[in-house]
């Protein structure tokens, strides 16, 4: 079985090692989307354009305005008018709008409730949502320090406190929030699965493109050994790209790694089995090199939408939280941040790690069935 095997695997190599386009593909754009990404998706939004308009001109409301123009997530800008806000909102050059209203410093010596308008652009939702909860962070700032100034000023005498419950903020496993340490890892399972999906599935549909999959079959190897002689050469591949882009991640963009190699070597070994019997099912499905790109279109987009990697699969439809569960990509994401941020084990991974490992002999069954079906 092996010493049929053996001439496919390095069959794969040889022309791997004449196509010099191939090699180009598997490590320059990969760092270059793995840099792109890196730094382009973020959770954090800075330098939010946003107007206001203080109609209290009071050293309260000039003090709260001053918090936000002296915060990175702002740009302020000073309005004069509430038509010189509406103005700025219609035609986008504020995404953010700030009202203080006559009256607001008068309410806070009392002791009352002053509320302050806050005007966004709901058009891009995800950035009014999150500027959003950074104006309530800095107004709530504000009112807490301004509280206690007032009861220190007005009750203090008497040596009356005010009764305030405050927020302590203890991140867990990422302490700053670093949103390049929530995604770096992940692009590791994104970047893997595109490269390797891509490769695996025009395998078998070049060979029958150029002639040479009938000259093989005509040979004693069996569909079996000739899908494993495929699968063998991609996943040293697709260990070699986790490898790459591991390094990118430690070095480059300093994401600690706290947990052990060896988990992440059984969870990447896993995925790439899991994705290259994707691929190869894809290739049996297809008899065109057009076909496998369209396929492949189809495919990895709701791997990728369908995987956690930036929408929260809790917030999908039942149905769509249904399809994860035959996504790998959704397991390997799990075990990726767990190994870099966490450093958990088998103790905690094994059911991610089972379920990969469960697709992946479903895939390869599925694969070898179908190519035999495919030659008769």
């Amino acid at each position: 079985m092996f010493a049929r095997i053996i001439p496919i695997v390095v069959k794969e190599f040889i022309e791997l090692e004449r196509d010099k386009w191939a090699r180009f593909r598997l490590i320059v754009p990969t760092l270059v989307q793995m840099l792109v990404f890196g730094y382009a998706a973020t959770y954090e939004v800075y330098h939010v354009s946003t107007i206001v308009l203080d109609l209290d001109h009071s050293q309260e409301s000039r003090e709260l305005m001053s918090r936000f123009s002296f915060s990175n997530r702002f740009d302020v800008k000073v309005a004069q008018s509430q038509r010189e806000v509406t103005r700025a909102i219609n035609g986008g050059d504020a995404a953010v709008a700030l009202v203080v209203h006559a009256g607001f410093a008068e309410l806070l010596r009392k002791g009352q409730n002053a509320p302050l308008q806050v005007i966004v652009d709901g058009t891009n939702s995800n950035t009014a949502l999150i500027a959003l909860g950074y104006v309530n962070t800095i107004a709530a700032g504000f009112a807490q320090d301004y509280g206690s100034q007032l009861a220190e000023s007005t009750l203090g005498v008497r040596g009356m406190r005010q009764v305030r419950v405050t927020l302590e903020q203890r991140p867990w496993f990422n302490e700053d929030l670093n949103g390049q340490w929530f995604f770096v890892p992940g692009l590791i399972g994104t970047l893997t699965l595109v490269i390797i999906v891509n490769l695996t599935a025009f395998a078998i549909v070049r060979e029958r493109e150029v002639g040479t999959l009938e000259q093989i079959m005509v040979s004693p190897i069996r569909p079996a050994e000739l899908i494993f002689g495929k699968t063998v050469p991609f996943f040293l591949i697709g260990l070699g790209e986790v490898a790459l882009i591991v390094a990118v991640a430690r070095l480059w963009f300093q994401v600690p790694f706290v947990g052990s190699p060896l988990v992440l070597f059984i969870g990447s070994s896993l995925f790439l089995l899991s994705t290259l019997a994707l691929g190869l099912f894809i290739s049996t499905l297809c008899y065109t090199q057009q076909q496998a790109f369209s396929m492949n279109f189809f495919v990895l987009n709701p791997f990728f939408i369908l995987s956690g990697f930036s929408f929260p699969i809790s917030s999908m439809p039942q149905v769509l939280q249904w399809m994860t569960y035959a996504n790998p990509l959704r397991y390997y994401l799990v075990v990726i941040r767990g190994t870099f941020l966490k450093g958990v084990g088998f103790s905690v991974l094994w059911p991610e790690l089972t379920a990969m490992a469960a697709l992946a002999a479903t895939l390869l069954v599925a694969s070898i069935l179908r190519f035999r079906k495919s030659l008769e």
